[in-house]
């Protein structure tokens, strides 16, 4: 499974998710880049790479604001050529809380940062896109996809299924394109996420929901790992999932379908 001679953009990559999978896919031969909302994190990735022989490049922007995901995209193309991965990663967990707390301001920074920004980011990228076909990778999550009994969580939930939607429908219209279009859902998985979460008053609506007892075998109750998520992102960006698109994989050791 290799990318050589491909080009991928990776927004979100300064940590998580985002950064294992722009060093990924540097190591299996594609150049890198980056759309990050600060310079620092962005910039250290690239640096990796850089240092392991790889090529990348490192962009500023906030994925909520058109002008800038334009700019950044437009950057990366006119240094390499082309684009031929998108991988739409960058998001937050925002604010969780009941239903009539949860601020329309805050609402809306939900919104904008993981479903509009990811809807820049893949309009932006697919006139590029077109030029020779791709593939493009959104990062969704298992809450408001299997699990719903996250309470609070009603605003990033939201988010997440309707990246499961817009990836199929640009699924469909891209086709004719040689373009596809797939998300990823992963669980628990070690990040720093959470450090864009803000829980307030969540025990005062949470369920007494009961579980089953005992963990998943196959994870024994541990986290994923960035790496992991990035490995699936890999396969799907690679000509090794040629025929899979429109198509929404699950990545977190079947913990979701105990616990939607």
């Amino acid at each position: 499974m290799q990318l050589t001679g491909k080009v991928a953009i990776v927004t979100g990559a300064g940590s998580g998710i985002g950064k294992a999978t722009a060093l990924l896919f540097a190591a299996q031969g594609a150049k890198v880049g980056t759309i990050d909302h600060t310079p620092k994190e962005g910039q250290a990735t690239i640096d990796e790479i850089n240092q392991q022989g790889g090529e990348g490049i490192s962009t500023i922007a906030d994925v909520s604001q058109p002008d800038q995901v334009q700019s950044a995209i437009d950057k990366i193309a006119q240094q390499f050529g082309k684009i031929d991965i998108v991988f739409a990663n960058a998001g937050i967990n925002g604010v969780w809380a009941p239903i009539d707390q949860l601020e329309p301001e805050e609402w809306d920074k939900t919104i904008n940062t993981n479903l509009k920004g990811t809807f820049l980011t893949v309009k932006y990228a697919v006139p590029y896109l077109k030029q020779q076909g791709g593939s493009i990778i959104v990062t969704a999550s298992v809450n408001g996809t299997r699990i719903f009994s996250n309470t609070g969580s009603t605003a990033y939930s939201c988010t997440k299924a309707a990246q499961v939607a817009f990836t199929k429908l640009i699924a469909v219209e891209l086709a004719k394109h040689k373009i596809r279009a797939n998300v990823v859902c992963p669980g628990k998985i070690e990040t720093n996420i959470e450090n864009s979460s803000q829980h307030r008053n969540l025990e005062s609506i949470r369920e007494p929901v009961e579980f089953p007892e005992g963990m998943i075998s196959l994870t024994d109750g541990a986290p994923g790992s960035a790496e992991q998520v990035a490995q699936l992102v890999a396969f799907l960006a690679s000509d090794a999932s040629s025929h899979i698109t429109g198509t929404e994989v699950w990545i977190d050791g079947a913990e979701s379908l105990i616990k939607g």
